[in-house]
């Protein structure tokens, strides 16, 4: 009984021994996000400033330019292509609607005349 009993106490005193190391471990790692959160705005000033990094970004953006301007100038093509193909489809079709559509607005004016007059002979 005294056995357990002392094994019980030795038990709790490494228990509590590995909480406080625990405790400490999370106090450095707190301290050191903090640092490197207070850091992190210079080093990335600092960066930025950086003239080399400038020039290469704007070496970077030229040559990607150079890149895509050629491929800038085909897709314009090809969509004007595409709109002038669509044009002249739909001219032929657009020519063949054309006297259906003034027929029907011919139909529309006759049944608004129509109404007019039966209106205009309801009122007298």
């Amino acid at each position: 009984m005294k056995f357990s009993l002392i094994v019980a106490v030795v038990v709790l005193a490494l228990a509590q021994g590995s909480f406080a190391q625990e405790a400490l471990n999370l106090d450095n790692l707190s301290q050191y996000f903090e640092d490197l959160k207070n850091k992190m705005p210079q080093d990335l000033g600092e960066i930025i400033r950086n003239p080399d990094l400038v020039n290469q970004a704007r070496t970077f953006l030229e040559e990607r330019k150079a890149q895509l301007e050629p491929l800038a100038i085909q897709i314009q093509e090809q969509l004007r292509a595409a709109s002038t193909n669509v044009e002249e489809q739909l001219k032929p079709l657009a020519t063949q609607l054309q006297p259906m559509f003034e027929n029907l607005q011919k139909q529309v004016e006759a049944m608004v005349q129509t109404m007019r007059d039966q209106a205009a002979a309801i009122g007298n």
